[in-house]
């Protein structure tokens, strides 16, 4: 059984990670497990340098192979924006209700047409001398007037998905169900056609050593 360390402390997203990863043969440990690791500063522009810093990061200082993610939510008529501030949005101090408040405010007066944005998620598998590989997953949708439904996090009480005719939200989806459709759940899709190549080739290297 290989060893995979999920580098997030966000618990939606590991939830989802760690279920989207059930069937296979993994020991599957998160940074709750190394409480005492600070994180690094993200420094990158774009999603993928984002998550390059962070699974490179945590698999050096953890002598592990680590995944990490990157995502966020871009909205057209914002030019792109929250893009990869999504989780800061409202500002260092905000949180999920915060950042959907503002992004509300923004959208005050624009109609439902104009509010095409898009979930994108980039995913890193690293090991500890730096090697990587990563996948891509991406969500269209409508950004709602107002949040619905409990079973997501993040802005998926606003995010109207195309899969009902817009007419739910990501929070209104069950966890099996989001992970069929949503940007994160493509990208773990993506990544597990590599995944256990690159699992096995560490594993070798390191029993070679």
């Amino acid at each position: 059984m290989f060893e995979l360390v999920i580098a997030t402390s966000n618990l939606g997203k590991a939830r989802e990670i760690k279920e989207a990863l059930r069937n296979l043969e993994l020991l599957i440990k998160t940074l709750k497990d190394f409480p005492s690791l600070p994180p690094p500063e993200e420094t990158g522009k774009t999603f993928f340098e984002n998550a390059l810093i962070k699974a490179k990061y945590y698999a050096r200082k953890l002598k592990k192979i680590c995944l990490a993610d990157d995502s966020g939510l871009e909205v057209e008529a914002l030019n792109g924006a929250p893009g990869i501030y999504s989780s800061r949005f409202a500002g260092e101090e905000g949180n999920d209700k915060k950042n959907i408040q503002k992004l509300l405010k923004l959208l005050e007066k624009v109609p439902l047409e104009k509010r095409k944005a898009r979930f994108v998620c980039v995913m890193v598998v690293a090991s500890p001398e730096g090697d990587y590989i990563k996948a891509e997953g991406i969500w269209e949708g409508l950004i709602g007037f107002e949040p619905k439904g409990n079973l997501g996090f993040g802005y998926d009480p606003i995010f109207l998905v195309p899969e009902y005719n817009y007419q739910k939200t990501a929070a209104e989806l069950s966890l099996e169900i989001k992970n069929k459709l949503s940007h994160r759940g493509k990208a773990l899709e993506n990544l597990k056609k590599f995944l256990f190549d690159f699992l096995k080739k560490h594993e070798l290297k390191r029993m070679a050593e």
